[in-house]
């Protein structure tokens, strides 16, 4: 071997570095060695919906329109003459034509809808799996438009390589039968998903941080209603 390396020392090397390169690609790029030292920290506002809405705990205030005030009837006698005749000389008054009334005028008031107001459809906390560590809360924010998102707030967990945010059917026992909400946005900090129109969250009950390359969960949370 010896007598080969220095017979070929540029095949051994070429060779020797190739051997690095897939080492290193192994252990970069496929295992994602680098993400156990390294945190991907996020801070997303509250998620906007399509249509607006106001903070829970807000009241939305409905505009009524102007209301004209009401004026009291106006009598009059036809020609503008007064609703009682000329007064003869024995002093008793001599009734004149009959009055005409006109009723008084009201504008009935605009109906403006009431504004989506933001409410915590369902809730969970984050626990770790295994040797991973996953803590924060997973809320389900809606305003009864049908939109919906899952926010992760005061969230923390393990970082790894391809980690995906998903909304499993935990009657499966495992995680065969899930929704997937997109890739984990960072390892810490508030973040949004939404969810797709029509799912039904009493099956889709439970949030996981998955690890899709490995099919290893890192951290779950199972969602109760509010």
């Amino acid at each position: 071997m010896i007598n080969s390396f220095r017979t070929h020392p540029v095949r051994w090397t070429a060779g020797a570095a190739a051997g690095v390169a897939v080492l290193g690609w192994l252990a970069f790029g496929f295992f994602g060695v680098h993400t156990l030292f390294i945190d991907d920290v996020v801070s997303e506002a509250a998620p906007v919906f399509d249509t607006p809405a106001v903070p829970q705990g807000e009241t939305s205030v409905t505009a009524a329109g102007p209301v004209a005030p009401t004026t009291p009837p106006t009598v009059e006698a036809p020609g503008g003459a007064s609703t009682t005749g000329p007064e003869p000389a024995g002093g008793t008054p001599v009734p004149g034509p009959a009055p005409t009334t006109t009723p008084p005028s009201t504008v009935p008031p605009s109906s403006v809808p009431t504004e989506p107001v933001i409410v915590t459809e369902a809730a969970g906390t984050f626990t770790g799996s295994g040797r991973y560590s996953t803590a924060g809360e997973a809320v389900v924010l809606g305003n009864g438009t049908g939109q919906r998102f899952l926010r992760f707030e005061n969230f923390e967990t393990s970082n790894g390589p391809d980690l995906n945010v998903y909304l499993v059917n935990s009657s499966t026992g495992d995680v065969s039968d899930y929704i997937d909400l997109g890739d984990l946005k960072g390892n810490i900090g508030e973040q949004n998903y939404e969810i797709p129109e029509g799912v039904d969250l009493s099956v889709y009950d439970t949030v996981w941080i998955w690890c899709v390359r490995f099919s290893s969960g890192f951290g779950s949370a199972e969602l109760m209603p509010a």
